[in-house]
């Protein structure tokens, strides 16, 4: 592919990433793709053949624009301390599940719905294991540096993940408060610390 044609697959990819965002996924046609960007039919159909298609791009470029997990990775080799660095991860998804403009999580959920996608091939699964992998190495961090207890970091790492994932669903369905967000955190973080005596 053409830098020229990169441009345009990428331009196409970031557009329909904003119709998506305001119309869900199952509301969204190629026409509106067509209509936003402002290509013809046989434009856009030269880089993708459906919606389906597109949303896949769209949420593959997600999960490499975001590089949430890439950056954690990258701070473990640092001075950083585990508890620093999970304060950190928690803090980024705070934001995220806060921010009710300008975010996919209706579209992926109403994709997921409408779509049987093995369990090898779902992008969200594979972002969600990654996410506990780090998590859970944070934790096995922090416990050998006297940071955190934790006699099974998989199993408190799965359950930090699943805390964030139903508060995703709780923003999206009835909304959530900052001080609900806030609280949650500070139990995950009280599980794991350990308090030094004075």
């Amino acid at each position: 592919m053409s830098e020229k044609s990169g441009q345009k697959k990428q331009y196409i990819v970031d557009t329909a990433r904003g119709v998506f965002v305001e119309k869900g996924y199952k509301n969204v046609t190629m026409k509106d793709i067509v209509d936003a960007c402002g290509i013809s039919r046989g434009g856009l159909y030269l880089y993708f053949s459906s919606t389906q298609e597109l949303f896949l791009e769209v949420l593959g470029s997600e999960g490499a624009e975001t590089g949430e997990t890439g950056e954690m990775e990258e701070l473990f080799g640092g001075d950083a301390f585990p508890s620093d660095i999970l304060a950190l991860f928690l803090k980024e998804q705070k934001k995220e599940l806060l921010r009710r403009k300008n975010n996919l999580t209706m579209a992926v959920y109403e994709y997921f719905f409408a779509h049987k996608v093995p369990k090898k091939d779902n992008p969200l699964k594979k972002k969600f294991d990654m996410a506990v992998r780090i998590v859970e190495k944070l934790i096995e961090a922090g416990v050998e540096n006297g940071e955190f207890y934790c006699e099974d970091a998989k199993g408190a790492a799965r359950n930090i993940m699943y805390v964030l994932e139903g508060l995703k669903i709780a923003s999206q369905t009835r909304g959530i408060t900052e001080e609900t967000v806030d609280r949650e955190i500070l139990y995950i973080m009280q599980g794991l610390i350990i308090e030094t005596e004075e």
